[in-house]
């Protein structure tokens, strides 16, 4: 059964609000993605950070500081009315709230401790519990006054595409009426070093799938879905999570298996939990960080499950690897897709050099201006792949 994805709140490095970063998305504006220095030491790296203002903390919740909750807080005023009224329809206690995040409060924490070295005694606003990895979720249902099932998951850069599938199983079990779902993630200096450490991050935008590639650009964001088992309004275009695959090969804690074979497996549990066929897919959104193991790992997956080629494209260049938030924001994408918000019928398009690697399959990626066609049913996948080995897709479509 499909759940419904009424409402989306979205802040990311191509704007706030979904008209604005549907605007992009589809003009393939890559200019969020700047050049930054001070984030690790003597490297300027491109990086999607969020410029906007963002919102202060609402009365009595100023302990929960934190950019990542800020983050949050924008995606989640954007959708407020639907939120409130949901509450109202279903009652606080039978709405849960389900978030991805790999950072959580780790920038604002490490700033305490340093502080802490310096002067010997820890700032007296510091709050262990801002970096507590449930932090988001539990800041999100108290500002709501929720007390269903509240908490975060967090398995690297599967953590939001995770929440997401957690989210359709809590509606699908009864366990609630309505979710909040979908992630959340901040630049810390933490992230930055340890992919620099790793030799993973690139100075220039990110390639991906071309022979240049030099790696990925790391991005902030949020995205945040109000999912139900039922439609709650016929308004506009309704969207529905028709499914989603997961699993976890286990191969290596940061490579990925070479083949593929764990990527293959989520997306062939994700249609069979959508009930479509490989065929059936319209647009895949690629993982596609630009990393030489990931990028050669995705292609021959994408060619094993489609021999014949599908649209496909990695948005990373456009807003960088927002990590734990990084499989909400790119399931929000597919929804822009489907949505009015996309007025041309447009699909992502990918930003690269256009300069293959002949050893790999050739994808279908997306160029400017191509559009997704009209038909009844229209079926989007987004993959998300992590380390160790955790793989999961999505599949979002037309409701049915």
């Amino acid at each position: 059964m499909p759940s419904y994805l009424n409402a989306l709140g979205l802040i990311c490095a191509l704007g706030q609000g979904k008209q604005a970063v549907a605007d992009a998305l589809f003009a393939g504006d890559a200019s969020g993605m700047r050049a930054q220095d001070g984030w690790v030491a003597d490297r300027s790296l491109t990086l999607g950070a969020v410029l906007a203002e963002l919102p202060p903390m609402p009365a009595g919740l100023q302990a929960s500081h934190s950019r990542n909750n800020q983050l949050l807080l924008a995606a989640a005023l954007e959708i407020e009315p639907q939120l409130r009224a949901t509450i109202k329809t279903y009652g606080p206690e039978r709405i849960a709230v389900v978030l991805g995040t790999s950072t959580s409060g780790i920038h604002e924490a490490s700033q305490s401790i340093a502080a802490s070295v310096h002067d010997g005694a820890l700032p007296a606003d510091y709050c262990y519990a801002q970096q507590e990895m449930a932090a988001p979720a539990t800041f999100l249902a108290d500002w709501l006054g929720l007390s269903g099932p509240a908490y975060c998951l967090s398995t690297a850069c599967t953590s939001s595409a995770r929440a997401l599938l957690s989210a359709h199983r809590l509606l699908q079990q009864g366990h609630c009426d309505a979710v909040l779902c979908g992630g959340v993630d901040s630049l810390c200096r933490l992230t930055l070093n340890g992919f620099s450490a790793l030799e993973a991050v690139s100075a220039e935008r990110c390639n991906p799938f071309s022979v240049n590639r030099q790696g990925i650009n790391i991005g902030e964001g949020a995205a945040l879905f109000l999912m139900t088992k039922e439609l709650l309004t016929r308004e506009q275009t309704s969207i529905a999570l028709l499914g989603g695959g997961a699993s976890s090969d286990a191969y290596h804690i940061s490579a990925p298996q070479p083949q593929g074979l764990g990527a293959q497996q989520a997306m062939r549990k994700a249609l069979a939990a959508a009930g479509v066929t490989a065929e059936q897919i319209d647009y895949l959104n690629l993982h596609g960080t630009a990393t030489a193991h990931n990028d050669a790992m995705e292609s021959l997956a994408v060619q094993a499950l489609f021999p014949q080629g599908v649209p496909c494209s990695s948005t990373k260049p456009l807003t960088g690897h927002a990590l734990g938030a990084a499989g909400a924001l790119e399931a929000a994408f597919c929804w822009l897709s489907l949505s009015p918000y996309n007025s041309d019928n447009l699909l992502p398009p990918h930003l690269w050099d256009g300069q293959a690697e002949d050893q790999l399959p050739h994808l279908q990626l997306v160029a400017q201006g191509t559009r997704l066609g009209h038909k009844p049913q229209r079926r989007l996948m987004s993959n998300s792949f992590a380390f160790g080995g955790n793989n999961l897709s999505l599949i979002l479509g037309d409701a049915p």
